[in-house]
């Protein structure tokens, strides 16, 4: 009798954190995939995630509505909790023999909670890092409610044992979208026909991408509300004085995301840049594609240190967001001031790519989670190991 694994994605950036898993899970001959699409991940406000999975060949087996809108620290424990009561009703009617839950987004301690309440095993992929977000709360309380950890890195797999869990319950089987990044890294960067205007739309200039781009992809900081206004104009300042042709992705639902978004729509409608396009969102290929072929990735989110680390991109990253996260030698940390980011911006078009680095694994983990939950003792007690 197969196994039922029950994933829960509830936003964007975490589903293609997971793609490889869940097409590796649905190939396997003795698990049986439940899909739970939920939060942001249903809203088009936010790129309608689930349009690209079902597109992809994952049909859900739920669907979760609990964003509370709100551009405030009030939003995300109130969509916690209508996500921890319609996820439990879920987990009843599909009654999974594994839950996973993804990385670190707020969003993520509804599924942790409800599995473990309802004696479900609970599986936690990305646990065990470092970051300067109140991500890194809910990834270690996650860690603790957890009975599996399917870790991205060496270091991750060390704190999580520090963390007082059984060494023999942690498994690093690397990052799950490098997958993604060493098959895009193995194909052309640029397929025949493949336009960003005419695919994906978006919105203002549209500069030829022919001779080089800037992408930028930058994310309010939780624990720095209201302070995501000016976060945002200072890349905007500098990357429209640089006059170079850039690609610019809308941020993730999060306190401060508002604040974010009417900042880059106000500033578009009254300078109206000859040279940025801005895209809601993009299939988890398309987007790497895109990277592949950048000059340089300007922004705060995670996608610089991971998939970017092991591409080879060159990455300025602002600010705390990921401050402390393991990074290879593709990562220049800046404050926000525009002095400094252009600076670091010119450093990077100036200097040789960076080497390609594997601190997130080589790209087999998609297929070493699934082996995993295949093969784990199903079990929901634990204790701490010292």
């Amino acid at each position: 009798m197969k196994r039922k694994i029950c994933v829960v994605v509830t936003a964007r950036p975490s589903y293609s954190r997971i793609k490889t898993a869940l097409a590796a899970i649905q190939d396997h001959p003795q698990l049986e995939l439940q899909l739970v699409v939920a939060a942001s991940a249903l809203l088009d406000r936010y790129g309608a995630a689930i349009e690209v999975m079902q597109r992809e060949g994952f049909v859900p087996a739920a669907k979760v509505f609990n964003v509370i809108e709100g551009d405030d620290l009030v939003a995300a424990p109130k969509t916690t909790g209508l996500g921890l009561l319609e996820l439990t009703t879920v987990l009843l009617n599909l009654k999974p023999d594994i839950v996973v839950t993804v990385a670190d987004r707020f969003e993520t301690m509804a599924t942790a909670i409800a599995a473990a309440y309802m004696n479900i095993p609970l599986a936690h992929v990305q646990g065990g890092e470092v970051t300067g977000n109140i991500d890194e709360k809910v990834r270690h309380a996650v860690t603790k409610l957890a009975d599996y950890h399917f870790v991205a890195s060496e270091s991750a797999r060390e704190r999580v044992v520090r963390l007082g869990e059984e060494p023999e319950s942690v498994f690093n089987t690397g990052c799950p979208s490098i997958d993604l990044a060493r098959e895009i890294a193995d194909q052309i960067v640029n397929e025949p026909g493949f336009d960003p205007y005419e695919r994906y739309g978006g919105v203002g200039a549209r500069p030829d991408l022919s001779k080089g781009y800037l992408v930028v992809l930058q994310h309010p900081v939780t624990t720095e509300h209201g302070q995501a206004r000016e976060q945002i104009l200072i890349t905007l300042r500098t990357v429209d004085r640089m006059g170079l042709p850039t690609l610019w992705f809308w941020p993730n639902v999060d306190a401060g995301g508002d604040e974010t978004s009417s900042a880059i729509r106000g500033y578009r409608e009254k300078h109206n840049p000859a040279h940025i396009h801005f895209f809601k969102n993009m299939d988890p290929d398309d987007f790497l594609r895109l990277l592949l072929g950048a000059r340089c990735l300007i922004g705060n989110s995670s996608v610089g240190i991971r998939e970017c680390s092991f591409l080879g991109v060159p990455v300025v990253n602002l600010g705390s967001r990921q401050e402390r996260r393991d990074r290879g030698p593709n990562v220049i940390d800046v404050a926000y001031d525009e002095a400094q980011l252009e600076s670091a911006i010119r450093r990077w078009l100036e200097s040789p790519r960076p080497p390609r680095d594997t601190v997130y694994g080589g790209g087999d983990a998609g297929k070493r989670i699934a082996d995993l939950l295949a093969t784990v003792p199903l079990r929901f007690h634990k204790t701490i190991s010292f």
